[in-house]
Parts: structure tokens; sequence; C-alpha cells
């Protein structure tokens, strides 16, 4: 299913369709700031099994990223950080940036692994971050890209991701057309924040 979302003023009834998708079970595949994504609700087991296998991977090896409305999440999945660090993720959040923090206990469990790590994003778009709010906690997210190629290559046009998976998920938000370059990811973990991968975010803001 094709469901077309304002992105600036989201139709609150096909906000609701999607969150009944996501609490079935779903997966969808929703715009964010930067590439479209393919995403499932973390409580869901299955689904997140399932986000698994559509990728070609397994889960104890997969590296999903959780999607919060804000900072105020982020403790629940993570072990207590700095300060600095904390002041980075309110200057550079909502935005187009994933942050590598040291997990806590609880996120082994989500991926049956003893994952120390996990990448933290809040995108500037409303789309997303609705979809989290009334949803109730994050979402466990993935970028949509052709993982046969060795450069990236990210899908744009909503219409043309959901001929590719129609038969394969649940529900495909049209929210206007992506961006084809991904989030820069910095690294927490350590002693001092890292840049691992530049993307759209402007690495100047370390």
């Amino acid at each position: 299913m094709l469901l077309v979302i304002h992105p600036d003023n989201p139709d609150k009834r096909k906000i609701d369709q999607t969150i009944q998708v996501l609490k079935k079970g779903g997966i969808i595949i929703y715009p964010t700031d930067t590439v479209y994504s393919m995403a499932c609700d973390l409580n869901n087991r299955k689904a997140v099994e399932r986000m698994a296998q559509i990728k070609g991977i397994k889960l104890d090896k997969a590296n999903f990223s959780l999607i919060c409305y804000d900072l105020s999440h982020i403790s629940d999945y993570t072990v207590q950080f700095g300060n600095n660090i904390y002041k980075l993720m309110k200057r550079a959040l909502p935005g187009p940036y994933t942050f590598i923090l040291n997990a806590n206990n609880s996120v082994p469990k989500l991926f049956k692994s003893k994952k120390k790590t996990i990448g933290i994003r809040v995108p500037d778009n409303n789309i997303a971050r609705i979809l989290v709010q009334e949803l109730g906690n994050p979402l466990i997210s993935t970028s949509v890209h052709d993982d046969d190629d060795e450069i990236l290559e990210y899908i744009t046009d909503p219409e043309l991701i959901h001929e590719k998976y129609e038969n394969i998920l649940d529900l495909v938000i049209d929210g206007g057309y992506g961006k084809n370059e991904a989030s820069t990811i910095i690294d927490c973990t350590g002693n001092e924040p890292e840049i691992i991968r530049e993307g759209i975010g402007d690495i100047d803001i370390i």
C-alpha cells in the first residue's frame, strides 16, 4: 500500500493508519531528512526479525538505528554519557546525524546479540517524528538502498520504492522525493566524538 502524507502538515488519520500497521507487526518505508528508510516497532520482536530477513542479514549482525522523537528516550537504551556529548547532540538534533552510543542491557535483548553500541537518530522530518510520538516508543530503522551496489544507490522516488517493495512489506509512505545522501555518523563511544561517515550533516558541528 502506498500512502501519500504531506510532509509539512501530516494528516492525523493517515498517521493513525500507519501506527496501526506498526502495532500489528508491520514493516513500513517512510521519509526522513536524508534517505527513505525501512522501520518497525522496536517492541515487536517478529517484526524486527522480519526486517532483518528482508535486508538479507542476521539480526545479531544488523546495524539498525533507533529513531527517536527527541533526546528523552535515549537513556532507556544507552549507557550514561558525558555532558559534552549531550550538548553536541542537543546542537545537532533534530538533524541528519546518527550518533553511535554505548548500549545498555536492553539493547542486546532487542537484537538477540551481545551488541554493545546503538545508533540514535532524531530526523528533522515531521512524518518520522510524529510517527514515533504517536507510537509512544522509538522505531527500529535502516536505510533503503540497493545492497548489490558497491556504491550505495539510494532510491529517492517513493513510487519506485513502492514498486520494488509492495509485495515484501506492508506500507510505503510517500512524503515527497527523498535525498540520495545518508546521515553523518558520529561515534561517541570513546572519550571524544569521531566522524566515521560524512553524510548530509555538517561535520564542523563537532
